[in-house]
């Protein structure tokens, strides 16, 4: 059985999709651990009302904010997830809602075993989060947005794109409804892909994802 860590920061909407899928035996995983930057993000208390081990590691902690350099705070602050995640034997990384860009120490340490949600189809759209996303690409009077499913690498929204899915903006579309239409399709492309990973169906060559 695959053992899923989750990184949060909101409310990790796309998790509740999950823990369903899971409690109906539909996905062959567990998700172990929820581990968020926000004391008050609801993703804890969602992942504690379903049994779900939920774990804060403050950011602003002494020994991190002792360090000068930003990119070594970054590095130490994901050296106390790995602790986290090491101890229930994590085989795959979601970040959902989470809104910190991981170290290069991360990504190499889990190398395409974490993979990212982002509210765009990608190149499009790319280093933006949350709500700013949706507002912009109505700004841009795009017809269309989705969603995109990638491994993260050490650039911003960069790394190998492993399922995308377009969702059609209409007319009167605000921000907020763009939102609720996009995490739709945000679930059934993170079901997916786990579903994929958990059959060992996801291979990545040479940057690029083959579904085998």
């Amino acid at each position: 059985m695959l053992n899923i860590g989750i990184l949060a920061s909101t409310k990790a909407t796309d998790m509740q999709a999950i823990i369903d899928a899971i409690g109906a035996k539909k996905l062959n995983a567990n998700i172990s651990v929820v581990i968020s930057d926000k004391t008050d993000a609801y993703a804890l208390e969602r992942a504690r009302k379903h049994g779900i081990k939920a774990v804060f590691i403050d950011p602003k902690s002494e020994n991190i904010l002792r360090e000068k350099d930003k990119e070594k705070r970054r590095e130490l602050y994901d050296r106390k997830i790995a602790e986290e995640l090491e101890k229930s034997d994590i085989g795959l990384i979601l970040l959902v809602g989470y809104m910190r860009f991981v170290s290069p120490w991360l990504v190499d340490k889990y190398r395409n075993r974490i993979m990212n949600v982002h509210p765009s189809l990608l190149p499009k759209f790319a280093g933006r989060m949350d709500m700013d996303v949706h507002q912009a690409v109505l700004d841009a009077k795009e017809k269309a947005t989705g969603c995109t499913l990638h491994f993260v690498d050490e650039g911003a929204d960069t790394g190998p794109i492993i399922l995308q899915k377009q969702v059609k903006i209409d007319k009167n579309e605000t921000s907020m409804t763009l939102k609720e239409k996009v995490q739709k399709a945000e679930q059934e492309i993170i079901l997916k892909a786990i579903g994929l990973y958990c059959r060992g169906k996801i291979k990545v060559v040479k940057n690029k994802v083959e579904i085998r």
